[in-house]
């Protein structure tokens, strides 16, 4: 499941795990109000989660999943290098990986694949 607000990221990326038969993507979402509740339905093994979001951000979204299934695997998204505390208060939250956007799209396949114990 993909939750980002940023529509054109969104749809690139989307197209880019269409590429890519090792990943089915279950869910797209401009923010992070229906994850959690769409978990239940979809069962993703990972939610690839925008650190950044209106209304819930990153850190909360990572929190009610991981709360509500912990099974699920969160892969945070960052615009951009983010410091020690937000990744510690990211890893509290319940967040497995943190990619940033204008990584390599294999990294960040990779941090889906480690996160979902994949790799």
């Amino acid at each position: 499941m993909l939750v980002e607000d940023n529509d054109v990221f969104r749809d690139a990326l989307a197209l880019l795990f269409d590429l890519h038969d090792d990943v089915e993507l279950v869910a797209s979402l401009p923010d992070g109000s229906e994850a959690v509740g769409l978990c239940a339905r979809l069962e993703p093994d990972v939610i690839l989660v925008d650190y950044r979001l209106p209304g819930l951000d990153g850190v909360e979204v990572a929190q009610a999943v991981r709360h509500a299934y912990p099974d699920i695997a969160v892969v945070c998204l960052s615009g951009g290098e983010i410091g020690e505390q937000a990744v510690g208060a990211l890893r509290a939250a319940g967040v497995d990986e943190v990619v940033v956007k204008d990584a390599p799209f294999e990294a960040m396949l990779a941090a889906i694949n480690r996160a979902g114990g994949r790799a």
